[in-house]
């Protein structure tokens, strides 16, 4: 028993601890984000330039992004309904998985893979360079002069960009139904009007902006934490995209259960 205890309940105990401890210690991290957030001096030349290096300078690859996932479902979902005479709702189809779904999911994880591994590497660099703690020695919040801003920026530009995401994807999901698969076109945009509702649109955005608030606040934990010189800071860039991107996936689930709840019409 004795062996049984040292050489499996003891590590699983540690390691149950020290994600308590992260939590724990990521939630203080979020309350004192929050408690920053309403305060003075208000940063808007930082803020301006959060908003383009994550909003204007990801709009690229969330356009690329959201043409082929748009041309792909098309391809995907027009060939399936075929077996059932059922192609006409292949663009109700799309309009509603990309605005509820899809969207929101996929533009959050681009937006990890590029702008929050940059803000988890870049803020690491400062902290196993002594950036940060020059900022506590000048009297300026480090949480303030860098986190809040990031924040503020992420949770604003992630539902713009999921918009961008949602139009792109239906325009590339239009072309692969209409001239590939030779849907009717006016079949193809009547089911997508009807069944598409503003509510499920808004559903994906409010969904966004929750994905963009989580994932900034994970990555720039994950950049404040950093130890260890440049390694310490690959560490904690992978740390952050990987928990983000979790976090995306599990925090759909239970804002879907909301959505579908409160905002959203069940679809014949």
């Amino acid at each position: 028993m004795e062996r049984f205890l040292k050489i499996f309940a003891e590590p699983l105990g540690k390691r149950i601890n020290s994600v308590i401890h992260s939590l724990g210690h990521w939630s203080l991290f979020l309350f004192e984000s929050l408690a920053w957030l309403p305060r003075k001096p208000y940063r808007m030349g930082n803020l301006l330039r959060q908003m383009e290096f994550i909003g204007v300078k990801s709009t690229p690859i969330i356009i690329l992004t959201g043409v082929f996932v748009g041309a792909v479902f098309a391809l995907q979902t027009g060939k399936s309904f075929a077996m059932f005479n059922a192609e006409t709702l292949v663009g109700a189809t799309i309009g509603l998985s990309l605005t509820r779904e899809i969207g929101p999911v996929f533009t959050a994880l681009m937006v990890t893979a590029r702008a929050c591994s940059a803000m988890a590497a870049e803020l690491g660099t400062m902290r196993v360079t002594e950036q940060i703690d020059a900022l506590d020695t000048m009297a300026v919040s480090p949480i303030h002069y860098l986190v809040v801003p990031r924040m503020i920026a992420t949770t604003l530009m992630t539902p713009l960009l999921t918009a961008i995401f949602d139009l792109i994807g239906v325009i590339g999901a239009y072309f692969v139904g209409i001239k590939l698969l030779e849907i009717s076109e006016g079949a193809f945009l009547d089911k997508l009007y009807y069944y598409v509702d503003i509510r499920d649109f808004f559903g994906g955005l409010i969904k966004a902006a929750f994905f963009g608030f989580f994932i900034s606040v994970i990555s720039c934990y994950s950049g404040f934490t950093a130890k260890g010189g440049a390694e310490g800071v690959g560490r904690s860039t992978t740390r952050a995209v990987v928990a983000s991107s979790v976090v995306v996936l599990i925090t759909d689930y239970f804002l879907t259960t909301w959505i579908l709840e409160y905002f959203s019409r069940p679809t014949v």
